[in-house]
């Protein structure tokens, strides 16, 4: 209750200011400085890169800024798309030092009154935000409704590819692109240290190495840690495979249980909290494949080309994840529709999201793993 009266004194303040500012839709012939907001979680902000090459490409020397949660900002270390990162963290702050940074156009990748607030109030001179498209996105509240009326609105439709409506954003500003490979990067120092570890652990380049996630970000996509315990039996089993386990420390209590299921005969590479974010990306670089539910790690493996199972589960396939010969996806047949959409992950049947993830099977995934193990033997 106290959140909304908030959200409805942040309106009216900024209703207000408009009779000041106006609107912010105002034509841009160069674009100096272009700031993006990414609100959302990492596989999230892996697929908002696309973004950032197509303003450096249409704009070499334009500065762009990026406003985002803290994992983001080290998920984005060493991209040299990116000028500067301002981590959100207080309002106030980030609306000063939008403002300070004098932007000439911004843009929010996702419906987000509060992020919509922070640049109007910034006086940010042109604004773009989505408006949704065939279907319901909780987060398009009346306060946004009203507030996106001062400001530019493209579509975003739901179950296209996420990455390519991003990108439409930038219409506005003469940026007409459909590419949407993504763009990651590691520091030398972390290469060094899983270098290291892989020369410590006998893992070499002529090692089969499979990296597996057992976790969620959301837990409503989780698959059973019996289940991916049964797969890493199978793939050690049939190809004497390296497989390495990640997670971080929120990840123990999933990493733990899967292990306590292996096989005893099943050697595996346990790397629970071993690695920051930096010297994760360098280790997913160097699988061949990693298999996981559709969670960040997952946007990291399609970033650096590493061939991937994504057990989507109650998610829509056509929206985010990862899309080519070496990507696969795995989800049940008898739905009607699914769950989870990037603009929609709260308003969802808990049931039947449950059901599109637990009646997926391994045997379901052992087949799309032995199919592209069999695809990415035939292209070497």
């Amino acid at each position: 209750m106290i959140f909304k009266i908030k959200k409805i004194i942040l309106l009216l303040f900024c209703l207000f200011f408009s009779i000041y500012k106006g609107k912010a839709n105002k034509k841009v012939d160069k674009s100096r400085k272009v700031l993006v907001v990414q609100m959302a979680k990492l596989g999230d902000m892996v697929c908002t890169t696309p973004m950032f090459r197509a303003v450096k490409g249409k704009y070499p020397d334009c500065e762009v800024i990026v406003v985002g949660n803290k994992i983001n900002k080290d998920i984005l270390e060493g991209n040299s798309d990116v000028n500067k990162y301002i981590v959100f963290n207080n309002f106030l702050r980030v609306v000063k030092e939008v403002k300070k940074e004098n932007v000439d156009f911004a843009c929010v990748t996702a419906p987000d009154f509060v992020s919509l607030a922070i640049l109007y109030l910034a006086n940010v001179k042109t604004i773009v935000v989505p408006f949704i498209e065939n279907g319901y996105s909780p987060y398009e509240v009346w306060e946004y409704k009203i507030l996106r009326k001062l400001v530019i609105t493209m579509s975003h439709k739901m179950g296209s590819y996420a990455p390519r409506e991003y990108l439409k954003l930038l219409e506005p500003i003469d940026i007409f692109v459909t590419d949407t490979k993504k763009y990651l990067y590691f520091s030398d120092e972390a290469n060094k240290k899983v270098n290291n570890y892989f020369g410590n652990n006998n893992i070499n380049k002529n090692d089969l190495v499979i990296g597996i996630s057992p976790s969620a970000g959301n837990k409503i996509k989780k698959w059973g840690a019996d289940k991916f315990a049964e797969l890493a039996d199978y793939i050690y089993k049939k190809y004497d495979a390296k497989i390495i386990v990640i997670g971080g420390k929120r990840d123990e209590v999933e990493v733990k249980e899967m292990i306590s299921f292996l096989s005893k005969d099943t050697q595996i590479f346990n790397t629970l909290d071993a690695f920051n974010i930096d010297e994760l990306k360098v280790l997913i670089s160097k699988m061949n494949i990693f298999i996981s539910v559709d969670t960040g790690p997952i946007y990291i493996a399609e970033a650096f080309g590493v061939a991937t199972i994504d057990i989507t589960g109650p998610i829509d396939e056509r929206e985010q994840p990862p899309i080519s010969d070496i990507h696969r996806v795995v989800c049940i047949d008898n739905r009607e529709k699914p769950e989870l959409y990037v603009m929609n992950a709260r308003a969802y049947d808990k049931k039947e999201a449950l059901r599109q993830t637990n009646e997926i099977s391994v045997s379901m995934v052992i087949k799309e793993f032995d199919n592209l193990f069999r695809f990415l033997v035939s292209k070497k």
